[in-house]
């Protein structure tokens, strides 16, 4: 008699869960307005790097550091530094990789080769990469997401594009600019994604010289999540990486994704 009843109970689970499973994903559309309706009459008092739910370290004491790249898209952003990467693979080194709508669309085949490596984590950068806000700020003469519908359109549409691809909904996102508004990381939160800031600003929107990110590299602290680019090889970005690493190993450093660890 237990036997029959696990083996029916065993028979409903997997009922429901392939129910679940089948079950389609909300339009965007519905998305769009569930979120509008939910966040009506909420204005936002913070703007910055920094907002609550910002995720800007790992939780731990351990002497590990999760190398973050990121790839926006624009018109000067589709590039990819192919001597960063190959050096990674190469050396096993694992990295978190948020990539931008219009940089997957750039670089598809490149993309499919960097989802299916287990030692990179794919993480959403935004369909436009955009400032993420309710009301519309703006950053770096960036203009942001004006309402929440549009939050929720730069958050799905690239997390859907992504997981259509390679399988696999991502669970991080990092705004452009890595600029929020406290609205807008709730309404991330709530779309399934952590909002992924940093500890430790590795290539200062890779506008640093080859010594500057090495030596920025070199203040790592255990825990420190840092913020780099891999779509700009024209800048000293993959080189200081390149030359930071073995240093970093001497000194007992472990290289991590930040799905690793739990966030702080």
């Amino acid at each position: 008699m237990f036997r029959i009843l696990t083996s029916v109970a065993l028979s409903t689970l997997i009922f429901a869960f392939q129910a679940f499973a089948a079950a389609p994903q909300p339009t965007l559309d519905t998305l769009k307005s569930q979120y509008t309706t939910q966040f009506s009459g909420t204005a936002p008092v913070k703007w910055g790097e920094n907002v609550p739910g910002v995720r800007r370290r790992l939780d731990t004491d351990e002497k590990v550091i999760a190398l973050t790249l990121d790839a926006c898209g624009s018109a000067k952003g589709k590039g990819v530094d192919s001597r960063l990467m190959e050096f990674l693979i190469r050396e096993q080194i694992p990295a978190t990789l948020f990539l931008n709508g219009r940089w997957i669309d750039a670089n598809p085949a490149l993309f499919k080769q960097l989802s299916s490596n287990p030692l990179f984590e794919i993480a959403n950068h935004g369909i436009m990469h955009k400032p993420a806000s309710v009301s519309g700020k703006s950053v770096y003469g960036i203009s942001g997401t004006r309402n929440v519908g549009e939050v929720v359109e730069e958050i799905e549409l690239n997390a859907r594009k992504i997981e259509a691809i390679s399988g696999v909904r991502p669970k991080l996102y990092r705004s452009g600019t890595a600029y929020y508004d406290e609205v807008a990381v709730q309404i991330s939160q709530n779309l399934g994604h952590e909002v992924a800031g940093y500890s430790l600003l590795g290539d200062g929107g890779a506008t640093f010289s080859a010594a500057q990110v090495k030596a920025a590299l070199l203040k790592a602290l255990p825990g420190d999540i840092a913020l780099m680019h891999m779509n700009h090889p024209e800048t000293g970005t993959g080189e200081g990486i390149i030359a930071a690493i073995p240093e970093l190993k001497k000194r007992g450093f472990k290289f991590v994704r930040m799905s690793d660890y739990a966030l702080k």
